[in-house]
């Protein structure tokens, strides 16, 4: 989501925190003994890698999307195959739940975000949330630096999340998530001192935010 963001003139408006309970789907009558390849995005495997443990001679197929994974299996129409995913993307696909599992963590909430073509303009009475795409270069403490604006403006940072540089292996960029109205003096302030120091900076959107957990910058 992030790497098709720095591409494009898409903007975030909106966030959502979804649980998501995953399920072994498969086309037809078969059990867990029978089935050999199991398909599904990288993430539902890490999230269940304890259950998977249990059936060694699976094969792990990895795609792009749990709906991708699931056309596949719909596709096969075969008893050795399954896929990991939601049990309402798996009803979309006219598959089956053959196992419902539980995720190694006891609640699974997987976090989406909602993209427009045009940002909007949230209310300052409103609270807001404001990603930012930047790159430090590769010198020695320029994300601390970065990060030190944040906390001399008071701005509580809610995600930090590292992402490699195309044809730049050694170079990182970086998401950040602010709780801030970017029409704020202070958050204008801060992209401002950002701008100064940092090889590049995007605001991906401002939005509104749900409640979630701060993580204030060292």
């Amino acid at each position: 989501m992030y790497d098709l963001l720095q591409h494009t003139s898409l903007s975030i408006v909106g966030e959502m925190t979804v649980t998501i309970d995953h399920c072994i789907l498969v086309s037809g009558a078969t059990d867990l003994n029978t089935i050999e390849t199991v398909y599904s995005h990288p993430q539902p495997f890490q999230q269940c890698s304890k259950f998977l443990s249990r059936y060694p001679h699976w094969k792990i197929d990895y795609t792009e999307s749990t709906s991708a994974a699931m056309e596949k299996v719909a596709q096969a129409n075969s008893p050795r195959v399954a896929a990991l995913g939601s049990e309402a993307g798996g009803t979309l696909h006219g598959l089956q739940v053959l196992e419902r599992i539980a995720a190694n963590q006891t609640q699974n909430i997987t976090r989406f975000l909602v993209l427009a073509r045009k940002a909007i303009n949230v209310s300052d009475q409103v609270p807001a949330k404001t990603t930012l795409l930047i790159a430090t270069g590769q010198q020695a403490g320029a994300l601390v630096e970065a990060l030190l604006v944040l906390r001399n403006h008071n701005l509580i940072m809610t995600k930090l999340e590292s992402r490699p540089i195309h044809g730049n292996p050694w170079e990182e960029m970086f998401y950040l998530d602010i709780q801030a109205n970017l029409e704020s003096q202070v958050m204008q302030s801060s992209l401002k001192e950002l701008g100064e120091i940092t090889r590049s900076m995007k605001v991906l959107g401002c939005y509104p935010s749900e409640n979630v957990v701060p993580v204030e910058p060292a």
